[in-house]
C-alpha cells in the first residue's frame, strides 16, 4: 500500500519482540531483519536497506550451514540493492555468490536458480552488457 512508515513500526516493533524471546543469533530474527531491509529499499533508503539486510546475513553465517539455501537468498537481496544503487561490480559479487550456494544447495530445476540467473542478467542489461544479460 506504501504505508511504508506503517510498515516500519510494525516490523520493527516485531523484531524488538523477537530480540527479548530468543537468543541474539537466532534465525528466525533474520525474517524481520529481511523485511525491514524489502521495505527500506522499496523506499529507496538502500544505505538502510544494506544494514538490515546485511545484519541477517550475518546471523544467517552463524546460524545454518555455509550451502543453506537462506544465505543465498541474503546474498540475492544485497545484491538487488546494490543494482538499485547503481554498484554493478559489488551487485554481481553478491549476486554470483547466491547463484554459488544455489547451485549447490537446489535441485538444478530449481525456479530459484531461475531467479538468480535473470537477476544476474538483469544487473548486465543495466551495464549495457546485453549479450552478457542474454
Amino acid at each position: 500500500m506504501g504505508e511504508y512508515s506503517k510498515a516500519l513500526s510494525s516490523l520493527e516493533r516485531s523484531l524488538e519482540i523477537s530480540k527479548i524471546a530468543l537468543p541474539p543469533n537466532h534465525p528466525d530474527l533474520t525474517t524481520s531483519y529481511n523485511n525491514i531491509g524489502m521495505v527500506y529499499d522499496n523506499m529507496g533508503e538502500y544505505s538502510k536497506a544494506l544494514s538490515s539486510y546485511e545484519r541477517s546475513l550475518e546471523i544467517r553465517k552463524i546460524a545454518l550451514p555455509s550451502n543453506h539455501p537462506d544465505l543465498a537468498t541474503s546474498y540475492n537481496n544485497i545484491g538487488m540493492v546494490y543494482d538499485n544503487m547503481g554498484e554493478y561490480s559489488k551487485a554481481l559479487s553478491s549476486l554470483e555468490r547466491s547463484l554459488e550456494i544455489s547451485k549447490i544447495a537446489l535441485p538444478p530445476n530449481h525456479p530459484d536458480l531461475a531467479s538468480f540467473y535473470n537477476n544476474i542478467g538483469m544487473v548486465y542489461y543495466s551495464m549495457g552488457e546485453y549479450s552478457t544479460a542474454l
